[in-house]
């Protein structure tokens, strides 16, 4: 059992310890690797046009992009990878709500121009290259053998 005083040493030592960690991690971070990560220079006028279409019509309110968000529609940081453009772009262009009846869920129909759907696009492909060490998973699918 500790004494009050090694376990106030004990304490302190372990917050300033960590806390040196914490701000040397933050400053290599922030130095070193976010330019890296993000691909900073792929940033063009289509992908900050994008991206101010993506909080002007809050779609955050229901997507998350790189697990920040809403729940109630899908996870949208790969969502070129995982669905092509043309889908994408149907999908922001529709006239009509569009989502699956199965669920009620519908997507809002915004009628975007051909413009803003290929801007929303190159923003979306731009989130989609970012080096987010992993996330979000790709999902592993059972492949069953025929013998």
């Amino acid at each position: 059992m500790l004494t009050k005083s090694q376990a106030k040493l004990f304490f302190l030592a372990g917050t300033v310890i960590f806390s040196v960690l914490f701000l040397g991690l933050s400053i290599d971070t922030h130095l070193n690797r976010v330019g890296e990560q993000t691909h900073e220079e792929n940033i063009t006028e289509g992908v900050i046009a994008g991206k101010h279409l993506w909080e002007e019509n809050n779609c955050m309110g229901c997507h998350t992009i790189m697990g920040e968000g809403a729940y109630y529609a899908p996870e949208l940081t790969k969502v070129v990878e995982r669905r092509g453009v043309p889908y994408i772009k149907g999908v922001l262009m529709s006239p009509t709500p569009w989502g699956e009846h199965t669920s009620g869920r519908k997507m809002v129909a915004y009628g975007f121009s051909d413009e803003e759907a290929n801007n929303l696009v190159e923003y979306l492909t731009w989130i989609g290259n970012i080096d987010l060490n992993g996330f979000p998973a790709k999902p592993q699918y059972k492949v069953e053998k025929n013998n």
